[in-house]
């Protein structure tokens, strides 16, 4: 019995070595939560890490929402499959371009139309072993795409990597998104990571022949947020059919539309989270 004990906490003692020398390994961990669905949370994360590697940095994509994963698809990696690396027992995260690596559950899956029907603790598992037994290059960034919410993936986050430097809220402008956008800021506060700030997203929608900005989404939520809670407004993207297709094929929208007004802002919300996180 003693002997079954050592060799249990033994292996524990390897799988914590593990994950902290993975975490060591990551300069920065920002975590990108949403209080809602629907609000473009997971294009904000893909592309703000195409952006900070137009940057000139290394950036890593860890996607923790099991139930509904959708990086794969809007990164153009649906269908591949993580590959061990020479020399080490333990695979690698899928390479998408130069200085850009990603980890989801739906690199695991035989089909993107199987379902994950997890309880938390499961999720927890998963969520830890993508950190700990994944061999993480040395990244400058890793940006964590999580699902809606404030529940079990966003939690298991936190308390797993217990440094996540600082989250990004993602929200619409209507002021029902931001009833729960306003829950994410508590969150973050209660789990003592500092929020950066928030991203408005599809914020007004320009129109291709008259170029006339319309507010689509109304509401203040965004501004009165950012005032009760003293935190910044980082960006507002507007909405752009081009950004929806770059995601459906898996295209990077910052390289094939640099000239778009949506480009211009997602580049300038980069910038403010580069100078943000070096200050």
């Amino acid at each position: 019995m003693k002997e079954v004990n050592f060799k249990k906490n033994q292996e524990k003692e390897e799988q914590e070595k593990r994950l902290q020398e993975n975490i060591s390994r990551i300069k920065h961990k920002l975590i990108v939560i949403s209080g809602k669905g629907g609000v473009g949370k997971s294009t904000v994360a893909v592309n703000v890490a195409y952006g900070l590697v137009d940057q000139g940095y290394k950036v890593g994509i860890l996607d923790v929402d099991i139930h509904g994963p959708s990086i794969a698809k809007m990164l153009g990696i649906e269908g591949r499959r993580l590959e061990v690396i020479k020399n080490s027992k333990y695979p690698a995260p899928i390479e998408v371009k130069k200085n850009l690596y990603a980890m989801t559950i739906a690199a695991l899956l035989q089909s993107p139309d199987e379902p994950i029907i997890w309880r938390g603790p499961l999720k927890m598992g998963a969520i830890k072993q993508f950190l700990q037994d994944i061999q993480w290059p040395s990244l400058d960034f890793l940006i964590i795409d999580s699902p809606p919410g404030t529940g079990d993936e966003p939690l298991s986050v936190v308390q797993i990597i217990k440094n996540v430097d600082a989250s990004l809220i993602v929200s619409t402008p209507q002021d029902v998104a931001l009833l729960d956008a306003r829950k994410t800021i508590k969150f973050s506060q209660k789990m003592n990571v500092p929020v950066l700030g928030i991203i408005e997203n599809m914020g007004g929608f320009v129109c291709p022949h008259c170029g006339k900005k319309i507010d689509i989404f109304s509401g203040l939520g965004v501004q009165k947020a950012a005032e009760d809670f003293n935190v910044d407004i980082l960006g507002k993207i507007p909405l752009d059919p081009e950004i929806v297709k770059s995601g459906d094929t898996g295209l990077s929208f910052l390289e094939n539309h640099q000239d778009a007004l949506s480009a211009h802002e997602i580049t300038n919300i980069v910038q403010k989270i580069k100078a943000k996180i070096e200050k």
